[in-house]
């Protein structure tokens, strides 16, 4: 890994960056991978002595300066000794790639040395060097491997924006899952992944961002069509590299097969060489169950999470919780029960939309509900109006029958028409962003804040329309006190952690998105007595209560350490 100007690169980058860098290494920082992570990485690959490596092939696609060549050199000439070959047999094992002429050539010296050190001559180890390491770019390799038994290494780590255009632009058509603001390690995941021969492994430490932001989501969805997640190792805290990086590394490990079981990993900073062969050791055992030491704890869920949304994040007990959670229980939106989750109306212009007086007509004001109103955990009115434009169908109003309104829009009229909306619709230049749905205005709805240390649902029993800063669920079937004593608990808190952006000072943010990966049970499955024991917590506000009830009803035994503290990693993107 390489960092250049405050970002964690890693070797293999394109020509323009890392140029800099062979000019003036010292000045620019080479970090690589420390030996044992190396090694830890590719036993747990199974990229290991005892096995016929010379009838296999490895790629690493980013090799740098040879920290993971090296040791894999060391190891297919283990390999060669143990099973009797010559070291030529494993002329086809190894394919490493580097753009950089200098990356490249010490690259080869480093497996010379390697070689000849553990006995080979000069010329077999020479011509090894040669054909094992080339210049060259993985992502855009007019030939890229195929059928390939293993992918290892630290790939690059840099924003697609810090690229030259014309070759971000051969990136992005290359590796479709690159989109948005990804950086560069997604399309060595693709191109990686795509490498492999059924059976084939993955293993890579890199950061660990595309599992949980938006950049990631084409990636996610790729892995889980066709690849299995046998082991995720989360390192945040471990110092894995030669110099400090700022990213939020861990240890995929991936493999082209149907998912199976799969192993989750949190280390402390305490975890270092002395703990990687219990580590390597307890995964290689299978436990059914979460195991636990000073530096490591595991957890082995049955599958892993599917789909394009964010991978949940947080301790192997509490993913293990969450894994078991969404086999159980239907998701909190759902038809059969009329249950939704929305966001109040968005205006692109509070100051002219959101008053608590305005000379219009009298229907015009709409009582609005505001965050501010939710803080005591009962809902109490502030007064807010939504200088409402939509009349009682949804339809926007015709302001030549509202004198007043069309006054009050008109001497507002420079700030409305400078919006975005109001550019691409110029005949509805009074109109609010989101439509106002007539409908909500009288149901009962939970009421939550976006951003919040803890989750916070209020009732508002009618008669409000949420501002846009509130999320909302209304339901045809729950009482909504039961459902919010479920919703206070520890078991609701957990889900959203999970999912969920944790700003600075431990905000998170409870977005539609968040709220909507919540499971929760039928609400004909709730006894009388665990109804009205949520109910009653949820009047009373004690969280403490709503999740003892909580754990009733969703069967859980224990909290354990399931619902304290952040959950580890997560940070905006």
């Amino acid at each position: 890994m390489k960092a250049i100007a405050g970002r964690q690169l890693a070797s293999g980058e394109m020509t323009s960056v890392l140029s800099a860098v062979s000019a003036n290494p010292v000045e620019h920082g080479e970090v690589f991978t420390r030996r044992w992570i190396v090694d830890l990485i590719l036993d747990l690959a199974g990229f290991t002595a005892d096995r016929d490596l010379a009838t296999l092939v490895a790629v690493e696609p980013a090799c740098g300066g040879g920290a993971f060549l090296a040791a894999m050199a060391g190891r297919v000439s283990a390999s060669c000794r143990k099973h009797d070959r010559s070291i030529l047999d494993a002329k086809s094992a190894l394919r490493a790639f580097d753009l950089l002429g200098p990356s490249v050539a010490a690259s080869r010296t480093l497996v010379r040395n390697v070689l000849t050190d553990d006995g080979w001559s000069l010329p077999e180890a020479s011509e090894l060097a040669q054909a094992w390491v080339q210049q060259g770019d993985f992502l855009l390799d007019p030939q890229p491997p195929v059928n390939v038994d293993f992918v290892v290494g630290n790939p690059p780590y840099v924003r697609l924006e810090d690229v030259p255009a014309d070759r971000m632009l051969a990136y992005r058509a290359a590796c479709p899952t690159m989109t948005g603001r990804s950086d560069l390690y997604v399309g060595f995941y693709e191109r990686g992944l795509k490498s492999l021969r059924p059976g084939g492994v993955l293993a890579f430490i890199c950061a660990d961002r595309w599992m949980r932001n938006q950049y990631g989501r084409h990636l996610r969805e790729l892995v889980s069509s066709s690849y299995s997640v046998d082991l995720t190792i989360s390192m945040h805290d471990v110092d894995a590299f030669e110099e400090q990086v700022s990213a939020y590394p861990a240890i995929t490990v991936l493999r082209r097969a149907a998912q199976g079981a799969s192993t989750v990993v949190d280390t402390r900073r305490s975890f270092g060489p002395q703990d990687a062969p219990e580590l390597v050791e307890s995964i290689r055992a299978n436990a059914p169950t979460a195991v636990s030491s000073g530096s490591f704890t595991a957890a082995r869920l049955t599958h892993w999470f599917t789909g394009e949304g964010p991978w949940p994040t947080g301790s192997p007990s509490r993913l293990a919780l969450i894994e078991s959670l969404n086999d159980r229980f239907p998701l909190l939106e759902d038809r059969s029960t009329g249950t939704r989750v929305g966001i109040g109306v968005a205006t692109g212009a509070d100051k002219v939309f959101v008053t608590k007086y305005a000379d219009v007509e009298p229907r015009r004001l709409l009582p609005l509900s505001m965050v501010r109103d939710t803080a005591s955990g009962k809902f109490e009115w502030s007064g807010h109006y939504l200088v409402n434009p939509w009349d009682e169908d949804g339809v926007l109003v015709d302001l030549s029958w509202l004198p007043r309104l069309r006054a009050y829009y008109e001497r507002h009229a420079v700030a409305l028409k400078r919006r975005h909306v109001a550019g691409r619709r110029p005949g509805q230049w009074y109109r609010t962003i989101d439509r106002v749905d007539p409908a909500l205005v009288d149901r009962p709805k939970l009421l939550f804040p976006d951003m919040k240390s803890a989750i916070h649902p209020v009732l508002d029993a009618g008669g409000y329309y949420p501002h846009h800063n509130l999320y909302y669920i209304v339901s045809d079937v729950w009482d909504l006190r039961v459902l919010g004593g479920l919703l206070l608990s520890g078991v609701a808190q957990a889900f959203v952690e999970a999912y969920a952006v944790r700003m600075r000072g431990g905000t998170l943010r409870f977005q539609a998105q968040y709220l909507r990966r919540i499971r929760v049970p039928r609400p004909g499955s709730i006894s009388l007595d665990d109804r009205a024991a949520l109910a009653t917590a949820f009047d009373a506000r004690d969280s403490q209560a709503a999740t003892e009830a909580a754990l009733r009803v969703y069967g859980i035994e224990a909290m354990g350490d399931l619902f304290g503290g952040p959950a580890a990693g997560r940070g905006g993107s």
